[in-house]
């Protein structure tokens, strides 16, 4: 199949209480990537198969791009990793830019997956990020390829290091905002592709307002993502993402 297909997985903001927090399934030419990995990844790509009737596990993706460090994006990556591990037999493939890897092991990970046990339970081994990740950096300065997908990115005003992506396959462009205060310099660099997904949410989210205010001509080729629960999907001027649901870019 050509072209490219988004999948929401997740839709929610750290704090919702009946959203996945927000995460994407891309294909294009039977290729597959993931953007974001929270907890529970494995249920959150069950329940998505079920609603688009589309098979997805860990073993789908050739990559997880990681856009920053918040809990709600890269929570599962610990049970992506083991499962890649210990299910699949290899490393798990990860982009992410330098300034989001820098924190990603002690910050994150080493506590829970620093050791393991050797395989008669007799001591245990010390491992580091290259023990479960093949990782590729993001640059603002040079994109990135992986299978059918090539992957752009630009830093965010967020309060840890969080990059926006525009990533092409299939001769689409999909643009993602990932979390970030309201930036008409990001808007402008978003504003070519062809599909944008933009957050949107309180304190240093962008607020829906400021969205609703762009030109028609940007707004019917956003959807809407990360919102809180209480947002009034039906009122929006924007059309929100809804998980499970399949969008051609």
């Amino acid at each position: 199949m050509t072209g490219l297909l988004v999948v929401p997985l997740g839709v929610g903001d750290a704090f919702s209480a009946f959203r996945y927090s927000s995460c994407l399934a891309l294909e294009s030419a039977g290729k597959w990537l993931l953007i974001d990995c929270p907890h529970p990844i494995r249920k959150v790509l069950w329940e998505a198969s079920q609603t688009a009737n589309i098979e997805l596990d860990i073993d789908s993706f050739q990559a997880v791009v990681l856009t920053h460090l918040h809990a709600d994006h890269c929570s599962g990556l610990e049970g992506f990793a083991y499962f890649c591990k210990f299910a699949l037999g290899r490393r798990a493939r990860l982009l992410l830019h330098p300034a989001v890897k820098e924190r990603l092991w002690e910050g994150c990970l080493a506590a829970g997956m620093e050791r393991l046990l050797v395989a008669d339970g007799t001591g245990s081994e010390p491992k580091g990020l290259d023990d479960y990740f093949e990782i590729d950096s993001l640059s603002e300065k040079l994109a990135a390829k992986v299978g059918p997908f090539t992957i752009e990115c630009q830093r965010t005003i967020h309060h840890v290091p969080t990059t926006a992506l525009k990533i092409h396959a299939g001769g689409r462009c999909l643009g993602y905002s990932s979390d970030t205060s309201f930036d008409p310099s990001l808007l402008e660099w978003l504003a070519g592709a062809d599909f944008i997904i933009h957050e949107t949410n309180y304190g240093v989210h962008t607020p829906y307002e400021k969205l609703a205010q762009l030109p028609q001509e940007l707004r019917q080729k956003m959807r809407l993502i990360h919102y809180p629960d209480d947002f009034d999907l039906d009122a929006s001027i924007i059309e929100p993402l809804r998980e499970g649901c399949c969008y051609e870019v």
